[in-house]
Parts: structure tokens; sequence; C-alpha cells
């Protein structure tokens, strides 16, 4: 579900009721541990967590006009989700967030290629997510995208 919010806070007050609490407190999680370098703003339409241009000016390969993504927030209908480039590109730190999961969650994960679903905002675990968000620095992210997706 893509929002046409033109700002964060615009974004996080169209949140259901059900869901809002939760999308503050992962927002301040993420604020709180993301490394240098990456700017949140709006994003596909979700809050977004992004390499500017200023730091990788060739910005995404797909659209070189947007910023190179790395994580994304949502609420979607029956779930928030986050949206980790990183987990999708690197298997080292998928493998990491998996083994560490069940020590913070009683849930069964719930994951796709790269996206992390909650379906009970009671259950999210806040300070694993914390932890996930600053295993990658920019530079990191920029390397690990050129190596696999701008191979020559």
């Amino acid at each position: 579900m893509q929002s046409q919010a033109k700002s964060v806070e615009e974004y996080i007050a169209q949140v259901p009721d059900s869901q809002r609490e939760a999308m503050i407190i992962l927002r301040k999680t993420i604020l709180e541990n993301i490394p240098e370098g990456f700017s949140e703003e709006m994003s596909y339409g979700m809050i977004g967590y992004v390499v500017p241009h200023r730091i990788y000016p060739k910005g995404y390969k797909s659209d070189p006009k947007l910023p190179l993504p790395f994580l994304n927030l949502a609420a979607q209908k029956n779930y928030i989700a986050l949206y980790h480039m990183g987990i999708y590109a690197n298997p080292e730190l998928l493998k990491w967030f998996t083994t560490e999961y069940p020590k913070y969650c009683k849930l069964k994960l719930d994951i796709g290629k790269g996206c992390i679903r909650f379906k009970k905002v009671d259950e999210i675990p806040y300070d694993l997510i914390g932890e996930l968000v600053k295993k990658m620095e920019v530079n990191d992210w920029i390397n690990q995208y050129k190596s696999l997706y701008l191979k020559s």
C-alpha cells in the first residue's frame, strides 16, 4: 500500500490507530540506530532510509534520479513491513537476523525477500530491529549494492 503523503509526519498521521504507536516506535528505533549518512524521506510511498545523491550520485540503478534505497517502513493492511535491502543482498546478515530473532520474539518469523512482516504490533522486537539497523554502514551498503547489481 503506497501512500501519497508528502512527508514522514503526514504518512504517520494517516496510519491506522491500531498501528500508529508501533510505527512511531519503529521509526524512533531506526533513527536512533541507523548509521550516519543515511537520510530519511518518503520513498516509494513509504518511509524510506536512503543513501542520498550527495553520497552516492549515481542513485538507484532502475532510476538514477532516485537515491539508493536501503530501508523502508510501511503500514500495510494487515501488518507493518520493514523492507531491508541489506538482508536481501547479504546472506550473512540474513543468517544473523534469523538466528537472533527467536531470542527476541516468541512468534514465528514472517519474512520474504528483504521484507519482515509484523502482524502483531505488541510483539515487534524493537531492540533486535535497532541492532539490525546498526549492522550496515553507508559505505558497506554501497559496496554490497555495487558488487551485486552493477556487475560489468
